[in-house]
């Protein structure tokens, strides 16, 4: 079987995996994809990892396209990705209606779970927040950091600590059995991202690649993008 090679940000990956059968069914292509920290991936890219689609934060990519790595004609939005906090499935929601709260909620808990915080889009918004808010230090040894919000959720669900509490992408909360999103997180620390999808310059299967382009950005998968956790894009 065909496959199509893609780059991706871990905050597509649910809608990316929700739509493969109905991409296989229209191209007869399978997807072959490496997700995580937006970042990494965009070193993979640099550095001759084969793609021919790379979805990633709106900056980064028009980044990739300024290097000659995208092809800045194919460049399209997905959606906005908010990042959010999330709690294991059946423990109580985090209430977080203020930075004050944030505070609250972060210093109450034993277990912090994150992505990345120097390569991964929400990881280093949460190193900016806890900065913010005067309690980086405090909490530091707290933080349980993995490559990306996939596997933060993924460690989250599994935790045995007291009070955990999880913040990444809100696709990548979702997406994953076992943890409850449990709400954005609040104004003056929140933090909506733009996600957007494009075709590698080495491309080697460009109207495939056009066409799954199509699918996630088109009007028909507009409740699709908002089940999986985007809140705004095309269509």
């Amino acid at each position: 079987m065909t496959t199509l090679n893609i780059l991706s940000g871990g905050a597509a990956q649910g809608l990316v995996g929700s739509l493969s059968q109905t991409f296989k069914a229209q191209s007869g292509f399978d997807i072959m994809g490496e997700f995580g920290a937006v970042g990494i991936m965009a070193d993979k890219l640099r550095k001759g990892t084969p793609a021919d689609i790379v979805i990633l934060t709106a900056t980064l990519l028009a980044k990739l396209a300024e290097e000659k790595l995208i092809v800045a004609a194919t460049i399209s939005d997905v959606g906005l990705v908010e990042t959010a906090l999330a709690v294991r499935t059946g423990d109580p929601q985090a209430t977080v209606r203020d930075a004050a709260d944030l505070r609250e909620a972060l210093l109450a808990s034993d277990a912090i779970f994150v992505p990345d915080t120097k390569a991964s889009t929400a990881g280093i918004h949460v190193a900016n927040v806890l900065q913010q808010l005067s309690i980086a230090d405090e909490v530091a040894a707290r933080l349980r950091i993995f490559p990306n919000g996939a596997t933060a959720m993924r460690e989250l669900a599994a935790s045995e600590a007291r009070r955990p509490i999880g913040c990444t992408q809100s696709t990548e909360i979702i997406s994953t059995n076992g943890v409850t999103l449990s709400g954005s997180l609040p104004p003056g620390c929140e933090l909506a991202t733009m996600y957007t999808a494009g075709i590698s310059t080495a491309a080697a299967h460009l109207q495939q690649a056009q066409g799954l382009i199509d699918l996630l950005t088109g009007a028909g998968q507009l409740e699709q993008r908002k089940r999986t956790g985007f809140i705004s894009g095309r269509g």
